[in-house]
């Protein structure tokens, strides 16, 4: 059994090829608890956020990607990728989920 066949019985699900998603971009997927953003970041990290600022519920997925944050299109508020957390003096959270790359592949857990 392969690592990937292995996660996606552990209840992870098959998304993409890293490459789907542009350096310093997102893609969305469609879930049941509402849209997610999954990042790449420069150095190839993904993260996996609602795609919804804590502030006024901004469409981070259009937002920049810079280091491991993004920066919401509507007011610029930064929210760190790995946590959802706004960073100061901004506060709030978005909802963070379990992302990771296997052989090229990203799987997220939602």
């Amino acid at each position: 059994m392969s690592t990937i066949e292995s996660s996606l019985e552990a209840g992870w699900k098959l998304i993409c090829a890293v490459e789907d998603i542009p350096v310093l971009g997102s893609r969305v997927v469609k879930s049941t608890s509402g849209d997610i953003a999954i990042f790449r970041n420069a150095e190839d990290e993904v993260f996996a956020v609602h795609d919804k600022c804590p502030h006024k519920q901004g469409p981070l997925s259009q937002g920049i990607v810079h280091g491991r944050q993004v920066t919401c299109p509507l007011h610029s508020w930064k929210i760190e990728l790995d946590s959802g957390n706004a960073v100061a003096p901004d506060v709030g959270c978005t909802k963070s989920f379990e992302v990771k790359v296997e052989d090229g592949k990203v799987l997220l857990k939602a």
